[in-house]
């Protein structure tokens, strides 16, 4: 059973020492200098995240010049899906020319501190007025069409990465992400 997910204004959960396809290791300090981080919970087998494995990089692409940074964290059981293991990350990684960290969440520990359920899932901090520490600002999914990204109406995480990047309140701060479960450790 996954806690519950974190509430808007939640501060960016701590962890250590996560492998990054590169082989570094991250912490949740080393992120906290952002302007805007977003942490999507990703693998490699799910069709939703292959669906929006380039609109994943495109966005980080055109926001990396602004302070944005998007990380991906695999938190999936890779003895029950092998295909969502460290070397099929890596390897995944570098077909692809991901342009964001891809970190193994191989204990779970930080999917649950997030309280994801999805893949992806989408979580953006930002600092707020009153404090310089990232906290939510956004949870959910990247817009609303994984099947076609011409056919998208919504881009909800653009709308709320422009809106923190503003100074201005989030125009809608969670939407349900749809996607396959985690893939828990039983």
């Amino acid at each position: 059973m996954a806690p519950a997910t974190l509430a808007i204004g939640a501060a960016l959960p701590s962890f250590e020492s996560l492998k990054d396809v590169s082989g570094q290791l991250v912490s949740s300090s080393s992120l906290e200098k952002s302007t805007v981080l977003v942490v999507v919970f990703s693998c490699n087998h799910c069709p939703y995240v292959q669906a929006y494995e380039e609109r994943m990089s495109a966005f980080q692409r055109s926001y990396a010049d602004r302070g944005v940074r998007l990380v991906a964290i695999n938190a999936n059981d890779a003895a029950a899906y092998p295909e969502d293991g460290f070397e099929q990350m890596v390897r995944l990684a570098g077909t692809k020319g991901f342009p964001f960290l891809y970190l193994r969440d191989e204990d779970q520990s930080v999917a649950r501190r997030f309280g994801a359920t999805h893949t992806p899932e989408f979580f953006l901090f930002a600092p707020d007025r009153s404090a310089a520490a990232l906290r939510l600002r956004y949870h959910g999914r990247m817009d609303d069409n994984h099947r076609d990204p011409r056919a998208v109406t919504r881009q909800y995480l653009v709308e709320a990465a422009e809106a923190v990047l503003a100074g201005q309140p989030v125009p809608e701060e969670e939407t349900y992400s749809i996607g396959c479960t985690i893939k828990w450790k039983v």
